[in-house]
């Protein structure tokens, strides 16, 4: 007991000597190319406001408590040292839930982390190789020597963006020489045991590898890992070359088979996203961030939805606005746009984020965060059992239904990266200075030209338009800030202490190199205007700000249960809702002066995305659409001709429609066939 006491003790002591000194972003070191942006310090920024709620609500959810009842996590864990689930679910879980023990500083999920984040540091063979008992090692009593004997590379790489975290946010001293160890395994036996010799998953998501493999050199210099780094890399699914080429995306909108279903899994395309980004780090060849522009705009183009995602109902499925889109990729695409942001510096990225983080995110949860739902539809006027449109369909339909377990599971461990992790990426640290790069009720705690800073970020942003930003710190120090001017704003004003300052156009950094001192307190100001999109179909979207809107659509929730799922929700329209609704062609062309915007909650604190409390209100003009009707659950659009109009039957009679945050709604329509 004595002994163990002191080891905890003298690791104690350690992990806040250490944590002393990591309190600033880490560059690139040569010879990787020098980057832009670059990460902050788990629990650098603190989330305040709505967006604490939203954790907190997580945490009092699932995400706090999976390993309590969830059977994969909770019974005899592999990641435990038990013979239960060693695979992807229970690293997925820790992926999330890590950084939100951190973010809200909580103890006892802390303690729960630690858990597995302690057996596998303790765990480690003398190989260096981790992770749960091999079948090799159940077989022999022996532990993992060479390549062969081990398992599938990747639920490994999830687990080492789980101590990654870890250490950004503690700094614990286990976790470099640990790390070291296993890339050096890795590096004397990929030759042999390449990332595809166990699973595809491994090769297709092999960039997650690679960037930690450069995320440790950074800290280390060991020249070995640019050599393990080249391996990973040409054993990986050729993304950049995919993006690059264009050809890959066109073939992905009209090939719906088993051939390479792998590179078209819209998971897998969205971890894929990084590889570029993350590869111009070793070969410095602005190619890879053109193939990342190149690919992030064709995706869009032939396969992007209002909300901000490509459909993934498995497959990239194209661009109507019924295909569905898994969770799970929503998350990981997320993720991938994080680091390029930081590597490429382009805002065109910050914006993508934002529009799925507050569009295509929120509206997959329940309230509670207890439930999921495996495929949301952007056209969505029911939620029930059935095959619907996907290219997964599922004999037994519950890929579109709301439950814990609905679909396949992985969602179930995997969401919980979202907001965490966008909550983490608010801020970056520059050459010297900070940038902010998404907005959201927050506090910033860092160290600036070498002394402490506190920047207090107050808004109701995405809803309002404004954003309070506060400097605290002890004594006037010179830095730069920079902020993002949308791409969707025209232009963007600072003013400092009642005082202008300075102005940006819209997709621009707008940045400010000054002394600044305590006290000082900059309003950034994001006009919004009401203004419409084109999507499939030649339909329209209505949009304000970074939030597109969506049909109101009143519903009523069932709770069923079935066997094999457990508890599930159908959620249909209200017998007197009307949802097949075109858009006035009035609206399309003058958005401003034909719709009357309400803000009901000017700056929503306790709030959560659903539609009771929509802080806004959008009212237009309409026209019903009889003969638009659901088959078998689908609400396949009548398509607005060339004109730019829909040319069947309408109602003669106009009626005002509601329409709320996309963020908001269960039940919607949000791409609009237009009426005259």
């Amino acid at each position: 007991m004595q002994l163990r006491l002191f080891q905890t003790f003298s690791l104690s002591v350690l992990v806040s000597m250490a944590a002393l000194a990591q309190t600033t972003p880490v560059a690139n070191r040569a010879p990787l190319a020098p980057t832009p942006y670059t990460e902050l310090p788990l629990g650098s920024i603190r989330p305040m406001g709505w967006l604490r709620t939203q954790l907190e609500t997580m945490n009092q959810g699932s995400t706090g408590h999976l390993d309590e009842y969830y059977p994969k996590i909770k019974n005899d864990n592999g990641w435990l040292g038990g013979k239960g689930d060693g695979w992807e679910e229970t690293p997925y879980w820790l992926d999330g839930a890590v950084p939100l023990a951190y973010l809200l500083d909580d103890p006892t999920l802390k303690a729960k982390v630690l858990k597995y984040i302690n057996w596998t540091l303790d765990n480690q063979r003398p190989s260096g190789y981790f992770g749960p008992t091999t079948k090799y090692e159940l077989e022999t009593g022996k532990p993992v020597v060479s390549g062969e004997q081990g398992d599938d590379w990747w639920p490994k790489m999830i687990m080492l963006k789980v101590l990654q975290q870890y250490y950004s946010a503690t700094a614990d001293p286990r976790v470099i020489p640990f790390m070291t160890r296993y890339f050096r395994y890795q590096h004397e036996h990929l030759a042999k045991n390449p990332l595809v010799k166990w699973t595809e998953w491994a090769q297709a998501r092999g960039g997650d590898n690679l960037m930690l493999v450069y995320w440790l050199y950074n800290r280390t210099g060991d020249k070995f890992l640019l050599d393990l780094g080249e391996q990973l890399r040409t054993q990986t699914t050729p993304w950049t070359r995919y993006f690059g080429e264009r050809n890959w995306v066109m073939q992905a909108a009209a090939q719906q088979n088993g051939q390479q279903w792998m590179d078209r899994h819209a998971v897998n395309v969205g971890m894929g996203l990084k590889l570029p980004v993350i590869e111009y780090h070793g070969k410095r060849d602005a190619k890879q961030l053109e193939a990342f522009k190149t690919g992030w705009s064709d995706l869009m183009l032939l396969h992007g939805l209002p909300h901000g995602m490509f459909s993934g109902d498995e497959d990239l499925h194209g661009n109507d606005p019924v295909q569905g889109v898994e969770l799970c990729a929503i998350v990981e695409a997320m993720f991938s746009l994080e680091q390029a942001i930081a590597i490429a510096g382009d805002v065109t990225y910050m914006d993508a984020l934002e529009r799925m983080t507050y569009n295509a995110l929120p509206t997959q949860t329940t309230d509670d965060y207890n439930s999921r739902q495996y495929y949301q539809t952007a056209n969505q006027v029911e939620v029930a059992r059935g095959v619907y449109n996907f290219s997964l369909p599922f004999t037994r339909g519950m890929n579109h239904v709301f439950g814990p377990y609905a679909g396949y599971t992985c969602c179930t461990a995997n969401m919980h990266q979202g907001w965490t992790k966008f909550a983490a990426h608010l801020w970056y640290g520059t050459n010297g200075g900070l940038a902010a790069v998404e907005y959201a009720p927050s506090v910033l705690k860092t160290a600036v030209a070498g002394a402490p800073v506190t920047i207090t970020q107050e808004t109701a942003y995405p809803f309002g338009e404004t954003v309070a930003f506060t400097i605290d710190m002890a004594k006037q120090a010179a830095f730069p800030l920079e902020f993002r001017v949308p791409g969707w704003c025209t232009e963007g004003t600072l003013t400092l202490n009642g005082q202008p300052l300075s102005r940006g156009k819209g997709g621009t950094m707008l940045r400010v190199q000054r002394s600044w001192k305590p006290g000082d307190r900059l309003m950034l100001t994001l006009p919004m205007r009401v203004t419409t999109s084109n999507w499939a179909k030649n339909s329209r979207a209505v949009e304000r700000g970074p939030l597109v809107y969506a049909l109101k659509i009143p519903a009523d929730w069932t709770q069923k249960e079935l066997k094999e799922e457990g508890t599930y929700y159908e959620i249909k329209p209200k017998a007197d809702a009307r949802w097949n609704v075109g858009l006035s062609l009035n609206v399309v062309k003058d958005p401003v002066a034909n719709t009357t915007v309400t803000v009901r909650n000017a700056a929503p604190t306790g709030f959560v995305w659903n539609e009771a409390n929509a802080p806004i209100e959008i009212r237009a003009k309409g026209r019903e659409i009889p003969g638009w009707k659901l088959v078998n659950g689908v609400a396949h659009q009548p398509i607005s001709t060339r004109e730019g109009f829909y040319r069947g039957e309408v109602n003669p009679q106009e009626e005002e429609i509601t329409l709320i945050p996309y963020g908001c709604t269960k039940l919607r329509v949000v791409a609009f066939p237009v009426v005259r």
